[in-house]
C-alpha cells in the first residue's frame, strides 16, 4: 500500500499510456468493415448491390453511385423486395458506418450471408475521392 501511495503519479501515467496504446485497437474494432477500395472491387467484380440505410433526406444530399435507399427502420420489411438474390454480395452504407453495422445484423438474419458494412460509411467513401451522386 505504501508503494501505491508513494508512486501514485507513476502508476497513473502507466495506466494513461496503456489506455492510449489500446485506443487505436478499440477504434479499429468500432470501424470494422469494408474499405472503400475493397467495396469498389466487390461492386465491379462480383456485382455487389449497394444499399444505403440513411434516411431519405440524407440519401438525397449524397450517396454512393447506384445505391438503393432503404432507411434502417424499414430494412427488415423492404430488403427482400429490393434485393431478391440472397447470394449476391450486399454492401450496406450510412453516413458514418454505425447504422450500416446494425443493418448487417438485420441482413444476415434475413439470409444475406455476404452482407458487409462500408467501414467509415459515406465519409470514408468521400475521403477516398470516390464519386458521390445527389438526387
Amino acid at each position: 500500500m505504501k508503494f501505491i501511495l508513494d508512486n501514485w503519479m507513476l502508476i497513473s501515467i502507466a495506466l494513461a499510456s496503456g489506455g492510449m496504446l489500446l485506443w487505436p485497437v478499440l477504434q479499429g474494432a468500432a470501424t470494422a468493415g469494408l474499405t472503400p477500395p475493397a467495396a469498389v472491387q466487390l461492386i465491379n467484380r462480383e456485382k455487389a448491390v449497394v444499399v444505403d440505410v440513411c434516411e431519405t433526406s440524407e440519401f438525397a444530399s449524397g450517396h454512393v453511385g447506384g445505391a438503393k435507399n432503404i432507411p434502417l427502420g424499414e430494412l427488415e420489411a423492404k430488403l427482400g423486395g429490393v434485393v431478391k438474390n440472397k447470394a449476391v454480395p450486399l454492401i450496406l452504407v450510412c453516413q458514418s458506418g454505425a447504422r450500416s453495422g446494425r443493418a448487417v445484423l438485420i441482413a444476415k438474419k434475413l439470409g444475406y450471408e455476404q452482407a458487409q458494412s462500408l467501414g467509415g460509411g459515406l465519409a470514408a467513401w468521400k475521403a477516398a475521392n470516390l464519386p458521390v451522386e445527389k438526387s
